[in-house]
């Protein structure tokens, strides 16, 4: 899972600054982990939107992933901010994560991600056309 087969896509994250190239791969394997793993999920496509990272399933909602260089002390899991998923996270996870507005969950390059809670986001995310109609996704 580690090899990125879109040569686009490995060049996004060529461009990366190494310690942050390590943090954004971690994200991908969470992402493509919990695809593989879970039953229902449709395929993963990884590509590029917006020039970031972004996997695609149509059995969810595109997640993307990215560090930008005017905040080079953190990167981000980025959501489509017209769901219900962000705000489902805050509700679920305010104290766990670190939010921005509708649309993404920021991480500090120093902090120590809770992995768990995180898996949890990325399901409810790879899952979420099956869950949209549901209070809280379900949860």
């Amino acid at each position: 899972m580690n090899v990125i087969e879109n040569q686009v896509v490995a060049n996004a994250f060529k461009r990366y600054p190494p310690p942050m190239q390590e943090k954004l791969m971690h994200l991908r394997q969470l992402v493509l982990e919990i695809a593989s793993e879970t039953e229902g999920i449709s395929p993963v496509e990884e590509t590029l939107k917006w020039g970031e990272p972004s996997y695609v399933t149509t059995s969810g909602s595109t997640l993307r992933i990215d560090w930008k260089e005017a905040q080079p002390h953190q990167y981000a899991m980025y959501f489509h901010c017209q769901t219900k998923l962000v705000d489902t996270f805050r509700r679920l996870y305010r104290e766990q994560f670190t939010f921005e507005g509708n649309r993404a969950i920021v991480f500090q390059e120093n902090d120590e991600i809770p992995v768990e809670e995180l898996r949890h986001c990325i399901l409810l995310t790879l899952t979420y056309h099956s869950r949209k109609h549901l209070p809280m996704l379900g949860v």
